[in-house]
């Protein structure tokens, strides 16, 4: 079989998959209110309630300084006025991206309820009360691991990584209160929120809300 032929087979594959096989919830557009933020917590909420899998993972899509896009999930930290709260390494990788260019997209998908939740805005960095509280907040592990500053770099012996990684532990069992300064809460300012909700008919319905000063106006969209 050629490159062609399993090429049609993976599409003739693809195209089998089921999906929003329902039942799904409605949403009617009419009942949205004013602020997104608002409609974004009754969704998540309504993930938490169902026991959908690790409701407030994301992903978090950036560019680097050629401008070309990278992303990644992560677990949404908090939400409020200000905006939606992430949090990661000022010298990882995406640290450095969002300091060349601190603006970013977040992606919510919720497969189980056929939603989505897209948004896109400005990112600033905490104070570094905040950043303080959020590393302290983490697992020893996860503090431990930050503490080596080397996401993403290239592993070449795992035995070293562990040994690294005890040493960093250690560490913090003498000094529970210890901080990672580079360690930053980042909060998005969305500028626009859009609400994709699946149906089985595939007449999906969309939602965005864009920002207009000191107020949101909705625009429904064509699914």
């Amino acid at each position: 079989m050629g490159d062609g032929d399993n090429g049609r087979a993976v599409r003739g594959w693809l195209r089998g998959i089921e999906v929003f096989d329902g039942p799904l919830p409605e949403f009617a557009l009419e009942r949205a209110p004013a602020d997104p933020l608002h409609l974004f917590l009754s969704w998540l909420s309504d993930a938490v309630a169902d026991g959908l899998r690790d409701p407030h993972a994301m992903t978090l899509s950036t560019v680097d300084e050629a401008g070309d896009p990278d992303a990644r999930v992560l677990i949404l930290k908090g939400v409020d006025g200000s905006g939606w709260q992430f949090a990661g390494h000022c010298f990882s990788p995406k640290g450095h991206q969002l300091a060349v260019h601190p603006r970013a997209a977040l992606t919510f998908y919720w497969p189980e309820h056929g939603r989505q939740v897209r948004l896109r805005g400005a990112v600033t960095p905490g104070s570094a009360q905040d950043n303080a509280a959020d590393f302290l907040g983490r697992s020893a592990t996860a503090r431990a691991e930050s503490l080596l500053a080397r996401q993403s770099q290239y592993l070449a012996d795992p035995e070293e990584r562990d040994q690294a990684l005890a040493k960093s532990l250690a560490l913090i069992e003498q000094a529970p209160s210890l901080v990672d300064s580079a360690w930053t809460l980042y909060t998005l300012a969305p500028a626009e929120v859009e609400f994709w909700q699946a149906a089985e008919s595939r007449v999906h319905t969309r939602l965005r809300y864009e920002r207009a000063g000191d107020r949101w106006e909705r625009f429904p969209l064509w699914s």
